[in-house]
């Protein structure tokens, strides 16, 4: 098999890296040494019958709770405030040029590298290579693989010091190449954009990442707060935005007690109750939903929110307390879905996993029968919607 991944990477992958530009000197110096790392999840060997597909359905979606660990959130946000204060005139320039708040960056790399300690300690040519030749993804990693040869020939990092995690994310921010090519930026002066051991440079390409995925300067990413029971939950998602004066005028309020920020009054946010009326209940701006372009999940994005708000303002976990949510098995919330599917609900797919598209159309259905919506699926359901 080493002996294919080689021929493979001379005769397959070394002329298609040439057409994209790439020199034979980085060629060379990136691929010396570089064997096949048998360690890495999800590896689909040529000859090999392919893995099958392993089912999710069976899987209980686990409770948000154990999500956010407070010991974990205490520590980051400790560590956070230490940062803030030790790079407060970088982040004061980065707050300036790019508008993102320091304590949003400050939380993206604490959530994804502890602040720079995690250890990163896979070659990245490695671990895209070997992804390239056999995984279950090998044109995703293809192209990821010639984003990184880009990224070594550009002379940005050397051969020794371009390590990745084991999905093959770089550096402290944790950028697929691609994504580095696109956002990495040099912050701190020296002509090289350096996200392994800069620190300037590592903060400044998470908030270049984050607006030119859209951030809006001057606005937060939502507040905790609390839904009257008279009002729907069956009113969440980007796609209903509201400006905050409305949500307002119908009685939602923050948990801190403190009115929204007058500036934020006339712009749109949105509701987001992700368990449903069992848990935190939020009105988010459009930034939250820039954040989950970092990571697709709600939970990461409410985790970057609070972490945020830790470090900027000293506050503590979100009030509401997270119900006992999430013991069903996907298998059956994917049924509901169906079910619901059939009734001419949009739920956004019926992957078991219960998005903001499955809550609300929960909602609507309990509406509809009568039912005080909760939004979120639960065993009793089971039943009646079938």
């Amino acid at each position: 098999m080493e002996r294919q991944f080689q021929q493979w990477i001379i005769s397959d992958l070394g002329p298609d890296a040439k057409k994209a530009g790439i020199s034979e000197k980085t060629l060379q110096a990136a691929f010396k040494g570089i064997a096949l790392n048998w360690s890495l999840p999800d590896l689909a060997p040529p000859g090999f019958p392919p893995a099958k597909e392993r089912k999710q359905t069976q899987a209980e979606f686990s409770s948000p709770g154990p999500y956010f660990n407070e010991d974990r959130l205490k520590k980051l946000a400790a560590t956070g405030r230490g940062f803030a204060s030790q790079y407060a005139s970088t982040l004061k320039r980065i707050e300036k040029t790019y508008g993102v708040p320091g304590s949003i960056v400050l939380a993206i790399w604490g959530r994804e590298t502890g602040f720079g300690a995690a250890k990163i300690p896979n070659s990245a040519i490695e671990v895209l290579a070997t992804k390239a030749f056999m995984s279950t993804r090998k044109e995703m990693f293809r192209v990821e693989l010639i984003a990184a040869l880009h990224i070594l020939d550009g002379g940005d990092v050397t051969p020794a010091g371009f390590r990745s995690s084991w999905a093959g994310a770089l550096g402290q921010p944790q950028f697929m190449p691609t994504s580095y090519l696109k956002y990495a930026v040099d912050f701190d002066g020296d002509g090289h954009r350096n996200i392994w051991t800069s620190v300037p440079d590592t903060l400044a390409s998470i908030a270049n990442y984050l607006v030119k995925k859209g951030w809006q300067r001057n606005r937060d990413w939502g507040f905790e707060v609390t839904i009257p029971a008279a009002i729907s939950c069956a009113q969440e998602g980007p796609d209903i935005a509201q400006p905050l004066s409305h949500w307002a005028s119908l009685g939602i309020n923050r948990k801190s007690g403190k009115g929204f920020p007058s500036g934020e009054m006339k712009a749109a946010g949105m509701m987001l109750v992700p368990a449903g009326r069992d848990g935190p209940e939020f009105i988010v701006t459009p930034n939250f939903y820039i954040i989950k372009e970092y990571n697709n999940s709600d939970l990461y994005a409410l985790y970057i929110g609070n972490l945020a708000d830790r470090i900027a303002y000293g506050s503590g976990a979100f009030q509401g307390a997270w119900g006992d949510v999430g013991k069903m098995l996907r298998s059956d919330v994917a049924a509901m879905q169906k079910a619901l599917e059939r009734q001419g609900y949009d739920v956004g797919g019926s992957d078991g996993l219960p998005g903001y598209k499955t809550r609300r159309s929960i909602g609507q259905w309990q509406e509809k029968n009568g039912m005080q919506p909760t939004c979120f699926p639960d065993a009793s359901m089971k039943g009646k919607l079938k």
